[in-house]
């Protein structure tokens, strides 16, 4: 942004006109530092409204976190809504520490004097010593903690029901804290070597554009979709799920759809914070001055909303005509999956694209819970799917769809930088997408799968099948998450008068009444 103050040969322009005469220089340099100061606070002012801005869409995004718990609590059984709930608390809480520690390093480390760029790996800011500096204040590491605890509780989801505890401890920290990370430094950091916004370090942009995956649909869904691909494989389907014949067991529903739809209401809020705050700096003006990053930020809010609508609607109609029902839940998931696809280029595409973003990634996961029940593929929250998938899928449209306006406003650049291909922009784009989308497959299988099977080696992995059959909550966390038998269950009237109800006891020393044991309610089903 332009300084408001004296630059150049400003002063000496002002004492010019002024006479060049000792009250004329006087009244100069008194002019000049009256507009250093205001430039000072302008500038100040600037900063902190960007700060501020960062601040609260890093509470949305956080708030995502609200989400996910309701979400994965509805979507498992009601015997295991304690242990899903947990580690939904635990992802934020060990990828706090992680992320903290050595997450934020290497995700964006760059060295201070801008001379030494890695483009693999980030190598500063350790438990971040250093922060605040002139690029990064405690604002951005908030939001990026958020971020990256949202890869891990993708992650969570297709693993669920079945997972011992001290793995999700010993997963999410190694996501949050190494996994994640390297793969935002590539994309996000402004030495990363896959950057869209490359600046410093050795070599310029791949393919002269970089890849654009602006708020994630790869960085963070991709990531924590694949490694639940991985953890679900590896683990194997839940007891039940499938006969011994690989044909389709029981299809276990989740215990509450009034949760599944809180949570998703949720994340759609959140996601409001998880897109359009992924501009960062809300105070840049675009040529002109009418038009800015606030101008982005709006547009990026629309375009997220418009892919979900879709898909929600595609999904609603194609789960239909495939399986004669409407179901909400599905529907939920459909949306969902519309967002996660948007997220790469939703601050570069127009609105009439992102319908067709979300249109394709209602299919993309229709088709993808088609392959996953042929192949015998169990994930409680179709988490692998939806996010892995549509998340992929989301990088793809990217360089198909994104304009070349938008893609010089928000990266800047020249003027013949690529850009969509079926916006003119050749396939240089495309290409980096795609690039994107193997590199980051490739890093995530190469280091979770041998963690999984590390952690199953070591009969880390997955609980016992007495375990599994009588739901965690009982058997590791000490209790249920719903109140299925207090003791009332047993109680029987036995005498009444006008004046008082006389009550005694069953043989077991609970009260009684004589009207006989009351009929279960509907949360009082144990499974």
């Amino acid at each position: 942004m332009a300084g408001y103050g004296c630059e150049g040969g400003d002063l000496g322009t002002l004492q010019g006109l002024l006479g060049g005469s000792a009250n004329g220089d006087a009244v100069g340099q008194f002019l000049c530092g009256k507009l250093d100061a205001i430039s000072s606070q302008m500038l100040s002012t600037t900063r902190a409204v960007d700060e501020t801005y960062l601040l609260f869409s890093a509470y949305l995004v956080f708030a995502m976190q609200l989400g996910f718990a309701m979400l994965c609590a509805g979507s498992v059984r009601a015997k295991n809504t304690m242990n899903i709930m947990l580690t939904n608390v635990l992802d934020a809480a060990c990828g706090g520490i992680s992320y903290y520690l050595i997450g934020f390093a290497f995700a964006f480390g760059t060295s201070p004097d801008n001379l030494n760029g890695n483009g693999f790996i980030g190598h500063h800011f350790w438990a971040l010593h250093g922060i605040p500096d002139a690029n990064y204040d405690y604002s951005f590491f908030l939001f990026q903690w958020a971020f990256a605890i949202a890869a891990a509780g993708i992650t969570s989801g297709s693993i669920a029901e079945r997972t011992q505890f001290v793995s999700y401890l010993i997963y999410s920290s190694f996501l949050t804290g190494i996994v994640y990370p390297i793969v935002s430094h590539w994309l996000w950091a402004s030495d990363g070597w896959l950057s869209a916004s490359k600046s410093v370090g050795p070599g310029g942009l791949l393919f002269g554009t970089g890849a654009i995956d602006f708020a994630g649909s790869g960085v963070v869904h991709m990531v924590g979709g694949i490694a639940g691909l991985w953890g679900a494989l590896i683990e194997g389907p839940r007891i039940g799920r499938f006969d011994k014949s690989g044909s389709s067991g029981i299809v276990f529903r989740g215990h509450s759809a009034t949760l599944v739809v809180l949570g998703t209401f949720l994340l759609w809020f959140g996601w409001f914070g998880f897109n359009p705050g992924s501009f960062v700096h809300i105070l840049v003006p675009y040529n002109g001055g009418i038009r800015g990053n606030w101008t982005g930020v709006g547009r990026t809010a629309v375009t997220t909303t418009l892919s979900g609508c879709a898909a929600a609607i595609t999904t609603l109609f194609g789960r239909r005509l495939l399986d004669g029902h409407w179901s909400v839940l599905d529907v939920c998931n459909g949306l969902l999956g519309g967002f996660a696809a948007i997220t790469s280029g939703c601050s570069v595409v127009d609105p009439w694209a992102a319908i067709i973003c979300g249109f394709v990634s209602a299919w993309v996961l229709i088709g993808f819970n088609r392959l996953a029940a042929r192949l015998r593929y169990d994930d409680p929250l179709e988490a692998a799917q939806l996010h892995g998938g549509c998340g992929a899928w989301g990088v793809i449209f990217t360089g198909l769809f994104a304009s070349k306006n938008y893609v010089l406003e928000v990266y800047g650049g020249a003027a013949d930088r690529p850009y969509g291909l079926f916006m003119g922009g050749g396939g240089k784009l495309l290409a980096a997408q795609i690039i994107e989308v193997l590199v980051i497959a490739g890093w995530v299988s190469a280091t979770m799968i041998p963690l999984f099977i590390l952690l199953s080696r070591f009969k880390l992995l997955r609980i016992s099948p007495e375990d599994e059959i009588a739901g965690m909550d009982v058997t590791r966390h000490g209790g249920t998450a719903y109140l299925y038998q207090d003791g009332s269950q047993d109680m029987k009237l036995t005498t009444f008068n006008t004046k008082s109800s006389k009550m005694t006891t069953d043989g077991n020393g609970a009260a009684a009444t004589g009207m006989g044991t009351a009929t279960p309610g509907p949360f009082n089903d144990p499974v």
